[in-house]
């Protein structure tokens, strides 16, 4: 049942890339942005203590001004801040005033959220709404968390934790991660594949979702301009990218929607008219005859640490 639903759903979207009906993008809704010291670190601060798998991470004393203390034997993550000296300097008329210099930088310990315990943060509190699939996700062993609202990334899956992390309730960006989840498990040396290869594998395949068990397609516009932007690296076109990595987006449907305990023939059912007629047309020629004419084997791939749904204008 899977495989039939899974090349109608993709056939329906190549249609509309072709033929140009591209939907508007709407906005994602975020949540709260919270106001983490390390909001304001350097970019390479951030990478670090993405790195070590968190968001937010604070010194002893900035801890305990939230009611938090570290806890024992926890590992500190070091970042570079600048060293400010004093400096008495001679001004344009020859007098000495008192300035500051910059002597290089220093390392500082700072300690992970999930080092620490003591009184509950703001952005802990935040629930996930109920999403499809989500029951394929803890069945592989993945944790689905809420995460605050980032301004540069909406989610983010990391193999070495088994973990989706989610800034958006949004189904389309957890599908898009569970997508990142079910490549990696077909995968060996998936780290070989350029990055624009894995993001639009990731990308149609939640677009597919949410046409098979999703509560909407609203986001079928933001998927186009996704899909875009990553195509551009392959110097490729939106379409001919997604014609490129159709049997591998296969693949990764069939094994998430392998066992699924969502009824899909029920759910179909309860589309609009419209959204039926979609489904059910291809032109001749069109995305169904490329699709079987460029199915064929392909190498599989293995995990990288991380992949992350970044924010495309």
């Amino acid at each position: 049942m899977a495989n039939g639903k899974v090349k109608e759903a993709l056939d329906a979207i190549l249609e509309c890339f072709e033929s140009g009906r591209i939907p508007e993008a709407v906005a994602y809704s975020v949540f709260p942005v919270p106001d983490l010291p390390s909001s304001k670190w350097s970019f390479l601060n951030r990478i670090n203590i993405f790195i070590a798998g968190t968001a937010d991470a604070r010194g002893f004393r900035q801890w305990k001004e939230v009611g938090r203390h570290v806890k024992k034997g926890s590992k500190a993550i070091y970042i570079l801040v600048p060293r400010i000296i004093k400096r008495e300097n001679l001004n344009e008329k020859g007098e000495k005033e008192e300035g500051v210099t910059l002597a290089g930088f220093m390392a500082r310990p700072v300690f992970r959220m999930e080092d620490t315990e003591g009184e509950p943060l703001d952005y802990q509190q935040i629930q996930l709404p109920p999403l499809p699939l989500i029951e394929k996700a803890k069945k592989w062993g993945i944790c689905v968390k809420a995460i605050p609202g980032d301004h540069r990334y909406y989610g983010y899956f990391c193999q070495s934790k088994q973990e989706i992390g989610l800034a958006t309730k949004e189904e389309s960006v957890f599908f898009h991660e569970l997508a990142h989840a079910s490549h990696q498990r077909l995968a060996v040396e998936f780290e070989k594949l350029p990055s624009w290869e894995k993001e639009v594998v990731a990308e149609l395949s939640a677009a597919a979702l949410c046409r098979i068990v999703g509560k909407s397609t609203e986001h079928l516009g933001n998927s186009y301009r996704y899909i875009r932007h990553y195509a551009a690296e392959a110097k490729s076109s939106p379409v001919s990218a997604c014609l490129q990595v159709l049997s591998q987006v296969e693949e990764v449907l069939n094994l998430i929607l392998a066992d699924a305990k969502l009824p899909l023939d029920e759910v179909l059912d309860l589309l609009p008219a419209t959204e039926i007629a979609c489904l059910n047309q291809a032109a001749p020629g069109g995305a169904r005859d490329q699709w079987q004419r460029s199915r064929c084997p392909h190498d599989h791939l293995h995990g990288i640490p991380s992949m992350i749904l970044v924010r495309q204008s």
